[in-house]
Formats: structure tokens, C-alpha cells, sequence
């Protein structure tokens, strides 16, 4: 039995988002051909992320000791280290992620826990793990010219191999911003994708 953590950010209510629709459904097909997988959701605003204050910076810097897990902070990281696969799902806001994503980033990335540091520089303690990001973005990003502006996924992919994990899948949904572009198709297409790609994950 593997155990997923579905990470979700965006502030939309639930049934606006896009993102989610195909994030969802991907959720929803996976638990159909992996039953036995345990799936822990994260919404990262019902969590209440915040950054980091200099007293969190003393915990993710300082000794960690048995009671560490029970900690504001670093009981993110610990929750991340136990995951098996990991699901994140969150829109492109300006070239990049939301800035929740990126506070949450900050929480899991920490020594001793997810990486470590060794004579040889940093390695990761997440390995053998597979991760999937789920994007929706209002332009197209996949390719070129507008690729190079893409920032969102291309970080979330190093930091995940910073980490340890390299299996890294995107699935996302472009153009769903631009005038006279059939978004449903867009957002259908990813859907579709996401169906498949639970199949194996």
C-alpha cells in the first residue's frame, strides 16, 4: 500500500477552481485503480501556511529531537517524508506558483528530515518516490516562445530533485485565458490525460 499526499493551492471556492477539476479527477480516478492506496489531503489556505518567522527559522535550523514531530512547522515535513507519491495541484499565477506553495515548500524542505548535507553537498532523503503537478495556466506555456517564461512547474521539478525525487509528471491545462479559445475542450483534454496517467502512477 502506497500513501499519497494530494497537496492543493488555490483560494477559489470548491467548484471554481479549475485546477482542481482535473486535480480531482485525477484523485478520483487513481483511488478507482489503486484502491488500497491511502490518500491524505492537503489543502494548504484550510491549513493556514504562513511564512516563516525568525522562531520558525530557530526550529528548522536547530537539533531535531522526538518531540520535533509534533511541531507547527516541521510536522509538515515529517507528513512529506512519509508520503510514498506525492500529488500537487495548484495554477500558474504571474510565471510561477502561488505564493502558499511556495511558504509550504519552506516547511518541507528541511535538514535532517527531507535532505541532508553531506562532504559531497546536499542530498536528498525522498528517494525511490514519484511526484505529478497538476497546472492550469491562462497562456501557452508548454511550448515555445512562451515556454521560457514558465517557471512554475520548472521549479516545483527542481526542488522535488533537490529532495530525492526525480520521477516527476506534469499534466496541465493551457490557454484557458485567451478570447475565443474553447476552454472546456482545454480543460477536457487535461482530464483526459489525468484519467490515463492515474492508471500508472
Amino acid at each position: 500500500m502506497s500513501k499519497v499526499l494530494y497537496i492543493k493551492a488555490n483560494s477559489k471556492l470548491e467548484g471554481e477552481s479549475r485546477t482542481f477539476r482535473v486535480s480531482d479527477n485525477f484523485i478520483e480516478n487513481y483511488q478507482e485503480f489503486h484502491p488500497e492506496d491511502e490518500i491524505i489531503t492537503l489543502d494548504l489556505y484550510k491549513e493556514g501556511i504562513s511564512l516563516l518567522s525568525a522562531e520558525d527559522i530557530s526550529a528548522v535550523f536547530g537539533p531535531k529531537t522526538d518531540e520535533s514531530r509534533k511541531h507547527p512547522i516541521l510536522k509538515y515535513a515529517y507528513q512529506f517524508a512519509a508520503a510514498d507519491k506525492y500529488v500537487i495541484a495548484e495554477p500558474m499565477w504571474n510565471l510561477s506558483i502561488p505564493a502558499i506553495l511556495k511558504a509550504y515548500i519552506d516547511y518541507i524542505c528541511i535538514t535532517g528530515i527531507t535532505f541532508r548535507y553531506t562532504a559531497e553537498g546536499p542530498v536528498g532523503l525522498c528517494q525511490g518516490k514519484k511526484a505529478i503537478n497538476i497546472t492550469t495556466r491562462g497562456g501557452e506555456y508548454s511550448q515555445e516562445p512562451f515556454s521560457a517564461y514558465e517557471m512554475g512547474d520548472r521549479y516545483l521539478r527542481t526542488i522535488f530533485a533537490f529532495l530525492g525525487i526525480t520521477d516527476f509528471t506534469t499534466i496541465s491545462a493551457d490557454v484557458l485565458d485567451v478570447i475565443g479559445i474553447d476552454v472546456e475542450a482545454n480543460v477536457g483534454k487535461a482530464m483526459k490525460d489525468a484519467h490515463e496517467k492515474a492508471k500508472s502512477f
